[in-house]
């Protein structure tokens, strides 16, 4: 599974789970892993598949057992919804670390049509998450271009400098994507690090160059792209640069953010 030149370990930094196959994509745990097999992926960054109800709560569960039942394998992360109440979404983080143990939080503007870095809606519950010192992630796309664009989340690294941040897609989930935006706020805040996942490849080769190869991660957002396929495209991508790089960026980095690897 790791990388033919390393020990290191190949981590897809964006996948969903849910808690049963309740749709034609939806994955339970063991069906993730049966991919990861099959494209020799270590382990992987997961979070809740959205569900087509409000209630999340059985979600962030299914991500808490699927680390429990197979620690080897996943990191998890909590998903909050801030639109379902503010107090609401602060004790989903609590209990997202607290009680399950996660490695951090995931806010999705786009997913649940809210704008990021709202004063009275989200900033709160980010503010709660920040207390905990465990990085946030974020849907940073341009399908909900106004809820989830790039300088909103540059709003929000500013005002916690001492938290980690992930930026997902690098604005991409749309066309026309926002990736040159994301990748200038994410160059003017060392506390972000970004997820190449549905996002194009120059995107990507942009962000590796622009940010340096330890502030990019590889991610397929599994189950809506292929996981072998976004591999073997970043194995592509990364075929001329050094060794370090493609540890970095197939595996370290996201390790390093949420806690996994300490170096």
């Amino acid at each position: 599974m790791t990388s033919p030149d390393t020990a290191s370990l190949i981590v897809d930094a964006d996948c969903h789970i849910s808690s049963s196959r309740f749709d034609s994509l939806a994955m339970v745990a063991e069906d993730l892993i049966e991919k990861m097999d099959r494209a020799g992926v270590d382990k992987s960054l997961i979070w809740l598949k959205p569900p087509y109800t409000k209630d999340i709560a059985p979600e962030n569960k299914a991500i808490h057992d699927a680390v429990k039942r197979f620690p080897d394998r996943f990191l998890g992360f909590g998903w909050t919804n801030p639109h379902l109440g503010v107090q609401h979404a602060k004790d989903t983080v609590t209990r997202c670390y607290e009680e399950y143990g996660l490695l951090g939080i995931k806010f999705n503007g786009a997913q649940d049509d809210y704008v990021i870095d709202d004063a009275e809606l989200s900033m709160p519950v980010i503010e709660h998450a920040a207390r905990y010192g465990k990085p946030i992630a974020f849907h940073i796309g341009a399908d909900f271009f106004e809820q989830t664009h790039p300088f909103r989340l540059g709003n929000i690294a500013a005002r916690f400098p001492e938290i980690k941040f992930l930026m997902i897609h690098i604005g991409g989930a749309a066309f026309p994507a926002l990736d040159r935006s994301a990748i200038e706020i994410a160059s003017q805040h060392d506390n972000i690090s970004v997820i190449g996942s549905a996002i194009h490849e120059r995107a990507i080769l942009k962000a590796i160059e622009v940010l340096g190869h330890d502030r990019v991660c590889f991610g397929s957002d599994m189950p809506f792209f292929l996981m072998h396929a976004r591999l073997a495209m970043y194995e592509a991508l990364l075929r001329h640069h050094s060794g370090e790089a493609r540890r970095a960026v197939l595996g370290d980095n996201i390790r390093r953010v949420v806690g996994d690897l300490v170096a």
